[in-house]
C-alpha cells in the first residue's frame, strides 16, 4: 500500500459560508470524516499535501493516514467535489476503517504487454478495455493499489471476464461474489474495423444499384 499522510485540523465553524471563507483562504480544503465507533467529524485538510496526493492514481485505492490536530485516523476517500470548472477541490469525505473488518473498494485495473499482445501483434487486432476499475472487497492490509492483467497470449477474438483476473491474497471481487452470472467482460481483442477502401466502394455500388 501506498503511504499517504495528510494533516488536517476539527473545523468548528460549519456551514456554507464558513467552507467558502475557508476555500477563499486558499490553504484548506474543507471535509468530513466519518463510520466506524466515532460520529462525523467536520475537519480542514492541508491543501498542498492534499492535492500532490490526488495526482497519485493510488491515492483513491489506498488507505490514508489522516493526523487531526495530531490524532490519527486511518481513512479511504470516498468521495471528491470539484469545482465545476475551476481546477479546485471543494470538499472531501474520508471513511475510517478498522484493521479487523473488510472494506469494499474500487481500484483501477492495468492492462499489461499490449505490445506483446499476440491477438494485436499478429493476428491485427485491437484491444478494447470494457473496465478501468474493479470493485473488490478486503481487509485494509490486502488493499491493492491496482490490479494487473497481462495479455501477451491472449488471441484475436478473445474476450477475458472477471474469473480470468488473478486477484492477490485475501481480496475478492464483489460482483463474481454474487455469482457467475455477474462475471463480467473486462476487456477483448477484436478484428479491426476497415474505414473507407473497399468499405466505401462498396457503399457506392450499393447506392447505385438502389438508383438503377
Amino acid at each position: 500500500m501506498s503511504d499517504f499522510i495528510l494533516k488536517a485540523s476539527v473545523r468548528n465553524d460549519l456551514g456554507k459560508g464558513a467552507s467558502r471563507r475557508l476555500r477563499r483562504a486558499n490553504q484548506q480544503v474543507p471535509a468530513v470524516v466519518y463510520g466506524g465507533e466515532k460520529g462525523a467529524q467536520s475537519i480542514s485538510v492541508e491543501k498542498t499535501a492534499f492535492y500532490k496526493a490526488i495526482e497519485d492514481e493510488s491515492f483513491f485505492s489506498s488507505v490514508i493516514k489522516l493526523v487531526i490536530d495530531g490524532t490519527e485516523e486511518q481513512v479511504v476517500v470516498r468521495d471528491l467535489q470539484r469545482h465545476p470548472y475551476k481546477p479546485l477541490l471543494t470538499h472531501a469525505d474520508f471513511m475510517r476503517v478498522d484493521a479487523t473488518h473488510e472494506i469494499t473498494m474500487n481500484v483501477p485495473l492495468h492492462v499489461v504487454n499490449e505490445e506483446k499482445c499476440v491477438g494485436i501483434k499478429d493476428q491485427g487486432g485491437e484491444l478494447h478495455v470494457l473496465a478501468n476499475e474493479i470493485a473488490i472487497s478486503c481487509l485494509p492490509k490486502d488493499l491493492p493499489d491496482f490490479l494487473e492483467i497481462d495479455i501477451s497470449k491472449v488471441e484475436l477474438g478473445t474476450t477475458l471476464h472477471l474469473s480470468d483476473l488473478t486477484l492477490p491474497a485475501g481480496v475478492t471481487s464483489v460482483d463474481l461474489s454474487h455469482g457467475e452470472e455477474h462475471d463480467n467482460a473486462i476487456l477483448s481483442i477484436t478484428k479491426v474495423k476497415v474505414r473507407g477502401g473497399d468499405e466505401e466502394e462498396g457503399e457506392g455500388e450499393g447506392e447505385e444499384a438502389s438508383a438503377e
